[in-house]
């Protein structure tokens, strides 16, 4: 074994005992899935965070962007990514994913570049809308595609790895923004934040080729080139040992599938709970840092640095989901993890709610928050693990529930964080404690009802390995610690019964 495979051992990169066969499997499947899935993301989020990189460069005053109208083209953006996004995960399932994704990235990129022409504000929500539709397949299909390859062990870093491609793509895009706004500002008549979205069309239509090359689709309908026979093969093996089901079609019984499963509504609340509670991270920390003035009146942090700082809270971001990814995965669960984040969700969020403390105080919230924002990348892999006996639902399944965080941020940063409520908030603060407790108590809610039904002998992934004559050791242990705690409980309870026994022939 060489040292990099030793290394990738050490940090459990491949699970200990894989075979040599498998793991350059693995190294294959790493390099054409997570490639066009991370580039397609990454273009995405610079489209979008070019808005919010634009209005501070002076398209809030070009195009009188004043009271919540900001919030207002934001919310445009989430109703066209709403509309499409579960049609589009369900069609997925059923064609190529190298052709459909890259089209609909040449489409988004198209709308981002007419964003730099338009003249008022109207035409800007119209842009937004289309840019939201057409980049709707993007992340839910990527992360249908990402999590469609990896074993349970697996899921958790891969996700860190394609998670960590927004706060990256938002911090490219401040210091794009900045650039375009120094080099190109006047040139050919055009303001430099038209050139962002000139600059981030250039970059997003040719990476959609990317996708027709690399871009692997599902397991058992993968038709890539870069994969031998055998290698397709045991890609669908591999899962299958783990409790991965093969495709079961759509079919009129799709939705009863879905909507007839505990798991869609507990993960819808439980998932949207944790998304929201960080949000103060974002767009709020600007607001704020953009409202400190000297006492001259002057800003006291010029746009250049409004961007290091809010720089700081991506970067916590993907340090964090690097280390909650492996760290979940080591501990082969997900809610403890996502516990520790939300009680620091909780302590910053309370923060920020009383307001009235130093400066320094407010900073480790903002932050802590971006930290927090590290444990929300295991909220799809974990629903990817609970329901993987169904693909086409779990496909569904996590369109459903991020829709559902779309349609919060439609409504809730509107009515919570209105702009000319900033940079106080009270509003927003009070819902974010409020929501933070929630979670933490709904938290332990998909662990408690699975455990449920194993006692009952439910375990859909058991069912699925046994059915195509595999064995899994993962699972088999999963069901023996219910089972050895369920023989605990009735030898307890025989015991005292023979106990209560012999007290009555003593009696």
């Amino acid at each position: 074994m060489g040292a990099l495979d030793k290394f990738a051992e050490f940090i459990d990169w491949y699970p200990k005992g894989m075979s040599k066969e498998e793991r350059h499997l693995v190294f294959k499947i790493d390099w054409l899935v997570l490639s066009f899935s991370c580039i397609a993301f990454f273009t995405k989020n610079l489209d979008v965070s070019a808005l919010t990189n634009a209005y501070y460069a002076g398209m809030g005053d070009d195009l009188h962007l004043d009271g919540n109208k900001l919030q207002f083209a934001t919310s445009m953006y989430y109703v066209g990514y709403a509309i499409f996004q579960i049609p589009s995960n369900i069609v997925l399932t059923r064609l190529p994913a190298e052709y459909y994704l890259p089209a609909f990235e040449v489409m988004w990129g198209l709308f981002t570049l007419g964003t730099a022409f338009i003249k008022n504000y109207k035409q800007l929500l119209v842009m937004r809308f289309f840019v939201g539709f057409t980049a709707t397949a993007c992340w839910v299909g990527n992360a249908h595609i990402v999590n469609s390859w990896y074993t349970r062990q697996e899921l958790g870093k891969r996700n860190a790895i394609y998670g960590c491609v927004y706060p990256l793509g938002a911090m490219f895009a401040g210091y794009l923004q900045s650039a375009a706004y120094k080099n190109l500002n006047g040139a050919h008549g055009m303001e430099g934040w038209r050139w962002l979205f000139v600059v981030c069309a250039i970059i997003t239509i040719p990476c959609a080729l990317i996708g027709v090359f690399f871009c692997p689709n599902v397991p058992d309908r993968c038709n890539s080139r870069y994969l031998t026979e055998r290698e397709k093969q045991l890609a669908v093996e591999r899962l299958l040992k783990d409790g991965f089901a093969k495709t079961r079609g759509i079919g009129r019984g799709l939705f009863k599938r879905i909507f007839g499963d505990w798991r869609i509504y507990v993960f819808f609340v439980v998932g949207n709970l944790y998304w929201m509670t960080p949000y103060p991270s974002g767009l709020p920390f600007g607001l704020w840092l953009d409202s400190q003035t000297l006492p001259n009146g002057d800003s006291k942090y010029s746009p250049d640095m409004v961007n290091n700082l809010s720089t700081i809270t991506y970067a916590a971001t993907i340090v964090s989901t690097m280390i909650c990814g492996f760290y979940s995965d080591w501990r082969k669960n997900r809610w403890e993890t996502m516990m520790y984040g939300g009680i620091l969700i909780l302590i910053c969020n309370v923060i920020l709610l009383v307001w009235n403390v130093p400066d320094g105080a407010k900073f480790f919230a903002f932050v802590g928050l971006g930290v927090a924002n590290g444990p929300t990348n295991l909220i799809v892999p974990w629903l990817a693990e609970f329901m993987s006996h169904d693909l086409e639902a779990r496909s569904a399944s996590i369109a459903i529930v991020n829709v559902g965080w779309v349609v919060i941020n439609c409504v809730v940063p509107i009515i919570a964080w209105p702009i000319p409520a900033s940079p106080r908030f009270l509003g927003g603060y009070i819902w974010s404690v409020v929501m933070s407790v929630v979670e933490i108590i709904l938290l332990p809610l998909p662990m408690i009802l699975e455990r449920r039904e194993l006692k009952k002998g439910i375990n859909y992934a058991q069912m699925i390995a046994e059915e195509n004559g595999f064995v899994s050791a993962g699972l088999e242990e999963k069901t023996k610690s219910v089972d050895d705690e369920q023989s605990l409980e009735e030898a307890g309870q025989a015991k005292n019964e023979k106990a209560v026994e012999v007290n009555t022939i003593a009696v």
